[in-house]
């Protein structure tokens, strides 16, 4: 099942030795674990579908894996983060490519792109803000800048969600992030 005909898994149509040589000739280049054409432009579809491999039907892109497809960070994360888009437990996922995220997620936080399951703008924002490296802290105050009023609806939305880890660092984070202008940058890098 091909999510786009511009989206080339190794496998699919091509072998990854083919898509190896046409790398070096310039046709295609790397997006997440695909390729695309190089003239291509590269999409939130594109950079999702990329993960089809890995994300399956069982899991979904978050953190910094969805903050990539949600194009708020330039390159993916060395190890994608997915939690389960199902209701029911899954065996255990032995990949180093991933960090596995055991809880459900509820689906009024999950949208499709690229035929796989992404977290929403609003749930990304609010787990970027929940983890407390700097990492993550860049992606959020990205999305947010990319995205203006992201940080006062995630704000207001996880204010009404019950207790979570990190909850409040996370409301914290979105307060500073809704009190910023929009076009202020970072004076901290």
């Amino acid at each position: 099942m091909a999510t786009s005909r511009f989206l080339y898994l190794p496998g699919d149509r091509l072998s990854g030795t083919e898509l190896s040589a046409a790398r070096l000739d310039g046709d295609v280049v790397e997006v997440g674990d695909g390729y695309m054409p190089a003239d291509a432009v590269e999409t939130a579809a594109l950079r999702a579908g990329s993960l089809r491999g890995i994300l399956t039907d069982l899991f979904a892109a978050t953190h910094l894996s969805a903050a990539w497809i949600h194009d708020a960070i330039a390159e993916p994360p060395a190890r994608h983060t997915v939690q389960r888009a199902v209701a029911r437990r899954v065996t255990a996922v032995h990949d180093r490519r991933v960090v596995v995220r055991d809880t459900a997620l509820d689906r009024g936080d999950l949208e499709r792109v690229g035929g796989v399951w992404v977290t929403t703008p609003v749930r990304t924002l609010a787990d970027l803000c929940r983890v407390g490296d700097e990492t993550h802290r860049r992606a959020a105050q990205k999305f947010s800048q990319l995205r203006p009023g992201l940080a006062e609806i995630t704000r207001a939305h996880l204010s009404s969600q019950g207790r979570m880890p990190h909850k409040r660092r996370a409301l914290n984070v979105l307060a500073e992030l809704a009190a910023r202008p929009a076009d202020q940058e970072d004076v901290t890098r």
